[in-house]
């Protein structure tokens, strides 16, 4: 047991009236006329419009029609809700406003999935909805629940190609997971730790007075730690009868994901800490290796082919997004040295991962070092891992 864990907070006793969440994101209507919404969508124009910014501007320059942002309308690709909160961190000068986003949306704003989530039996199984099932945030990414030791890890990690800030996104949603979380738990709960895949901002006690717990910034992951009893905790006033009415839409909703869609995910959520090999996804897929490279050439691709992408997305996103040095990133994606990686980005990019870096690096980037956090730190995760 890592000594630095706090023990999470909970109080189901206090679930009833201590809490309430806000309901829904007020309704705003920028110059362009965005009109009231709810989820990720509302809650960022109304943080927009907050500081002063004209959220139907960011959604066109973002590329986005402001008219067909609708709550019965399709959900943000990742890569344009990235843009959108790219351009609006820049022009309001903040650089945790995916925090800001992600403290605005609750239950009520998940989307279908929240019946299941607030009349799941356990905790465990709400957070296993959010695994398996659309919620507010799960555009373009996923989320995997595991358990090593006495410590739970709710990661959230990119799936899709193309996904841009990725460090403003998971900071939103693991905000939102720990919304929900105090809903279900009552409102002192607070994580372990929280590590985000991100530089530093100029300004961090915005995350220290929301999750009132350490923050690591310069990860590799995105990840919520948290002692793993709270996933046995029930879920005071679940309704069963509520729950069993819920699933059939969630059904409809959820349609089955192409092969390669369905390896990108497993290779994404694993590829840092354990990589899958070919054989080891076949199995998880209940098929022969020979069987998941036919379909995967059906679909116009291979598993070499898709776990390359993969290593190069990610090798952008960390150049990108935080301050890790080059020998730090070469080491997450399995390369024996740093020259190793440069050889293989210049390769996949035409260019080193240096030159890459300058060009792409947003300019409320911090210098390593600043904030609560760096790099450098050795997380409980990596504590935890390395005792085992």
């Amino acid at each position: 047991m890592v000594d630095r864990l706090a023990p999470a907070r909970e109080d189901s006793r206090d679930l009833l009236g201590a809490f309430r969440l806000r309901e829904a994101v007020q309704p705003l209507t920028g110059r362009g006329g965005v009109g009231g919404l709810r989820g990720v969508p509302g809650a960022t124009c109304a943080v927009l419009s907050d500081h002063g910014a004209d959220p139907a501007r960011l959604l066109r320059e973002a590329g986005l029609d402001p008219a067909t942002v609708r709550d019965d309308g399709p959900p943000i690709p990742s890569a344009l809700l990235g843009r959108l909160l790219q351009l609006g961190a820049r022009r309001i000068r903040c650089g945790h406003l995916g925090l800001l986003v992600g403290q605005r949306i609750g239950l009520a704003e998940l989307g279908p999935s929240r019946g299941l989530v607030r009349n799941a039996d356990t905790v465990g199984e709400a957070l296993h909805v959010l695994e398996t099932r659309p919620w507010a945030w799960s555009c373009g990414f996923a989320v995997r629940l595991c358990v090593e030791a006495d410590l739970a890890l709710l990661h959230y990690f990119p799936c899709e190609p193309g996904a841009t800030a990725v460090g403003l996104q998971a900071e939103g949603a693991l905000a939102t997971v720990v919304n929900v979380v105090r809903v279900l738990c009552g409102p002192r709960w607070s994580p372990s730790e929280l590590l985000l895949p991100r530089a530093p901002p100029d300004q961090t006690d915005a995350y220290w007075h929301f999750f009132r717990a350490p923050v690591r910034f310069d990860q590799e992951w995105a990840a919520l730690a948290f002692p793993a009893r709270l996933l046995a905790q029930p879920v005071a006033g679940a309704d069963r009868i509520a729950r069993r009415m819920a699933e059939p839409r969630i059904r409809e909703a959820a349609a089955p994901l192409p092969v390669s869609q369905q390896l990108r995910r497993l290779l994404r959520a694993e590829f840092i800490p354990n990589p899958w090999s070919g054989k080891a996804v076949a199995r998880h897929l209940a098929v022969h290796r020979r069987t998941l490279s036919r379909r995967l050439r059906a679909e116009g691709t291979s598993f070499r082919s898709v776990s390359a992408q993969i290593r190069f997305e990610t090798a952008k996103q960390l150049l990108a997004d935080t301050n890790m040095s080059l020998a730090q990133i070469s080491a997450c994606l399995g390369f024996s040295e740093a020259a190793a990686f440069t050889h293989a980005f210049r390769r996949w990019s035409g260019t080193t991962p240096s030159v890459w870096r300058e060009a792409s690096r947003p300019p409320e980037a911090a210098a390593p070092g600043s904030g609560r956090g760096s790099s450098n730190d050795v997380t409980a995760t990596e504590r935890t891992r390395r005792s085992q």
